[in-house]
């Protein structure tokens, strides 16, 4: 009985784990979304990853749709027997940063319009210097 409950618990600890992992990429996601046009300026190939996510991220705040990294958070902490967000470092300091109390539409457009501003100075800029690097190469 003690080695299958402890089996149990293993396998929680896991789901934990994976959840709070995927808390993890889903900030460091936002970040790329909002902060990659600025690895763009040094490594052009970055560009075909990130347009995609910041079409992405934009469609996500000026459309509200559903991120799935959020439904697939919610099934690993259930499947690991947690109710939510609570508790641990993760879920204390970099929860909130990703789903902030009082969010409302207005404020994820303002975030979007903030999204969408920051990368198009850095993609003019980008425009702007692709010939030269282009040419001189």
């Amino acid at each position: 009985m003690r080695t299958a409950f402890a089996n149990l618990e293993g396998i929680a600890m896991l789901y934990r784990l994976g959840a709070e992992g995927l808390v993890l990429f889903h900030l460091l996601f936002i970040l790329f979304v909002l902060f990659g046009g600025l690895l763009v300026l040094k490594w052009r190939g970055v560009l075909w990853w990130h347009l995609p996510a910041l079409c992405w991220g934009i469609a996500v705040e000026f459309l509200h749709l559903y991120c799935p990294l959020t439904d697939w958070e919610n099934y690993l902490r259930q499947a690991a027997g947690q109710s939510g967000y609570e508790g641990d470092f993760i879920a204390h300091y970099l929860l909130p940063i990703i789903y902030p109390a009082g969010l409302t539409p207005g404020i994820q457009v303002l975030l979007g319009s903030v999204v969408v501003v920051v990368n198009a100075v850095v993609y003019l800029l980008v425009i702007r210097q692709w010939p030269r690097r282009h040419t001189s190469g």
